[in-house]
C-alpha cells in the first residue's frame, strides 16, 4: 500500500491507467510514487497490481548508492520486510525476479498501472452489485 513513512503524507489509491512517477515526498526521505498533476500525493499501490516503466528501471543500489539499471521495464508490486516495523516495506518484484525497494528508486522515472490484483476487481465489482441492488453481499437474502 504506502509505505510506514508516508502516513503524514496525503494518500490515494492507484487506478488502472494511472501515470506514476516515482518523486521524494517532502518532509520524507522516502520514495514513493505520485501523478503528474499531483506531486505531493502519495498513489498507493496494492500488493500484487502490476505496472510498466516508460524505461529500464534504475535504482540506487544499498552499499554504494551507485545507479543501477535493471534493464527491465515489467514489475508487480510487492511488500517485503513486513516482519520489521521500521524497514520500508514497498517494493518491485522485477520480470527477472529482481527485488528493489520502491525507495531507491531514482526519481522522475515514469511507469503505468496495468492492472490490479484479483482481490481488488472482485471488491470493486462486488461494490458496484451493491450499488445499483441496493442489498449488501453480506446480508442474507429473503425469498
Amino acid at each position: 500500500m504506502c509505505d510506514y513513512s508516508l502516513h503524514m503524507v496525503k494518500t490515494r489509491p492507484a487506478k488502472v491507467g494511472d501515470k506514476l512517477y516515482s518523486t521524494t515526498f517532502p518532509g520524507t526521505t522516502t520514495r514513493g510514487f505520485c501523478s503528474e498533476d499531483d506531486k505531493v500525493c502519495a498513489l498507493c499501490i496494492e500488493p500484487g497490481t502490476e505496472i510498466a516503466f516508460d524505461k529500464s528501471v534504475v535504482h540506487y543500489e544499498l552499499v554504494s548508492h551507485f545507479p543501477a539499471d535493471t534493464g527491465q521495464t515489467v514489475a508487480r508490486f510487492r511488500q517485503i520486510n513486513l516482519d520489521q516495523p521500521y524497514a520500508h516495506h514497498d517494493a518491485l518484484e522485477l520480470a527477472d525476479g529482481q527485488t528493489v525497494l520502491v525507495t531507491r528508486l531514482r526519481e522522475g522515472q515514469a511507469a503505468t498501472v496495468l492492472q490490479l490484483p484479483a482481490a481488488s476487481a472482485k471488491t470493486a465489482a462486488k461494490t458496484v452489485r451493491e450499488k445499483y441492488s441496493g442489498v449488501r453481499a453480506d446480508e442474507p437474502q429473503v425469498s
